[in-house]
């Protein structure tokens, strides 16, 4: 309320009524506007990270003829390459496939230094091998009798996962039908 001198207070003018910021249906579709860009743009990384990123097709193709190897089992691979396979396992939220091979006979288990026989998993469902091993890293040097040894391959694309069945290449011999658990 105003009061002047001599008169009575009069009413102040009434508060300005707040801008209202469009109708209802030009909210609805600014609303519906910004989903659909949203559904736009992820699909669009979506698709783009499937498309490029997985990498998939350099890494993991068929087997080459000139890497096929003798198949053995398992006992035939001690006998063959001095080593057993203790452990197949698909690590690093499925990009990573750990095999682990303990040696039994130190002087065989050099023939897996050999440049012409590099290590490999091969897929037995789809027939892809996994070669690349993480970083390039891999043992050099004389192996020892009773020490367990690793190899980390890149599993792009996850061809090997969980409850596969694999074929190890260690060596000049190919382990076939080993789970991963």
């Amino acid at each position: 309320m105003t009061v002047r001198p001599g008169r009575k207070p009069t009413p102040a003018s009434p508060a300005p009524r707040p801008r209202r910021w469009g109708s209802g249906r030009t909210r609805w579709f600014g609303v519906l506007a910004g989903v659909l860009v949203t559904i736009l743009v992820v699909g669009l990384v979506l698709w783009l990270s499937h498309a490029f990123g997985s990498g998939a097709n350099q890494t993991a193709s068929n087997v080459p003829a000139s890497w096929q190897r003798p198949v053995v089992t398992a006992d035939a691979l001690m006998e063959r390459s001095g080593v057993k396979i203790t452990q197949v396992a698909v690590t690093g939220d499925g990009g990573l496939v750990d095999l682990r091979y303990k040696v039994v006979d130190a002087a065989r288990a050099n023939t897996l230094h050999d440049p012409s026989t590099p290590p490999a998993v091969v897929d037995e469902e789809s027939g892809l091998v996994v070669h690349q091993l993480l970083m390039d890293h891999s043992h050099t040097g004389p192996y020892k009798t009773g020490v367990t040894y690793y190899l980390v391959f890149n599993n792009p694309g996850n061809w090997v996962h969980h409850g596969s069945r694999v074929s190890i290449m260690l060596g000049n011999a190919q382990v076939e039908h080993v789970p991963v658990p």
